[in-house]
């Protein structure tokens, strides 16, 4: 055999047949465009090409969140599991186990607490990677647990919202933390303590409808989308032809819903001025101005 047969080709096959990690390229939502994984996430998950805000992971969220990355999970009630006995295509506690092995997250909420700014502050995250972020009973059993954690802590309440709404395998008990969520964040008034709502792409369903929309303080990132039903939904119930940029974060702060608009790459800052504000305590950094952009274009730089 020759020396191509024997060492050449198989040089070529090797090459030819080199794996591309999965994980190592992501597509941008908004323009298409293909990222680097690595690079992507240097930007905080915002398309250097088109500005969109892409989707975030609990962990990298509270990471950005508090100053220097360092925080402490708080442990978190247990709740009920499938206290219905529902299944659909599959029983529920197999979506739940499903859920759990790919997001390495046992509920759709994580508190932590830490400062920002300097200032103590307890955070709770929502995690659409369970579940798209949906509102059960355990979901309920956390928000009240973090409420009661600011509270005995006498530190403000930051949520970061994402989700696809209430969990429809529990029915009417999902239902029922939209009360139960009021009533904690009515609790903290009651403390005359802050509650600060960031919400981000997408907020929707009974979340929207509840806990979601009751700040002191509501921020939401650029041009998520923020409403109780789609906008499709909302179409063909109106059977009129919906406004332009309709339910995303622009158009809410326009329309008086929310109070800024601020890029991610701000929030800390942001967060850390507006507790500050709050709490009548300085902050140990300088915050740069929100941005309350006129359109969702000129949101995304």
């Amino acid at each position: 055999m020759s020396w191509i047969t024997e060492y050449v080709r198989p040089k070529i096959r090797g090459l030819l047949k080199r794996e591309v990690p999965d994980n190592l390229w992501t597509t941008c939502d908004s323009c298409n465009q293909m990222l680097l994984a690595k690079e992507l996430h240097k930007t905080l998950n915002v398309c250097p090409h088109c500005g969109h805000h892409m989707r975030v992971t609990v962990m990298d969220r509270l990471k950005w969140t508090f100053d220097n990355g360092d925080f402490n999970r708080i442990e978190l009630p247990q709740a009920p599991v499938d206290p219905l006995g529902f299944r659909d295509q599959k029983k529920y506690t197999d979506r739940l186990k499903d859920a759990r092995a790919k997001s390495h997250l046992d509920e759709s909420l994580v508190v932590a607490h830490g400062t920002i700014g300097g200032h103590p502050a307890v955070v709770a995250v929502m995690a659409f990677e369970f579940m798209a972020g949906t509102m059960g009973a355990a979901f309920g059993e956390r928000f009240v647990a973090a409420a009661r954690l600011a509270i005995l802590q006498k530190s403000p309440l930051v949520i970061f919202t994402a989700s696809g709404g209430a969990r429809m395998q529990e029915g009417v008990i999902s239902l029922m933390q939209m009360p139960r969520t009021t009533v904690a964040v009515q609790m903290l008034r009651d403390a005359g303590l802050p509650y600060i709502v960031v919400l981000t792409n997408p907020t929707t369903g009974g979340v929207t409808a509840s806990f979601a929309m009751l700040g002191d303080v509501q921020m939401a990132e650029p041009n998520a989308l923020i409403g109780f039903a789609g906008p499709r939904v909302i179409e063909d119930t109106v059977r009129e032809k919906l406004p332009e940029g309709f339910q995303r974060s622009e158009y809410l702060l326009d329309h008086g819903m929310l109070d800024m608009v601020v890029v991610r790459k701000a929030l800390p800052a942001t967060l850390a001025r507006v507790i500050g504000l709050l709490t009548r305590a300085p902050a140990d950094v300088t915050a740069p101005p929100p941005r309350q952009p006129p359109a969702p274009a000129v949101a995304a730089e």
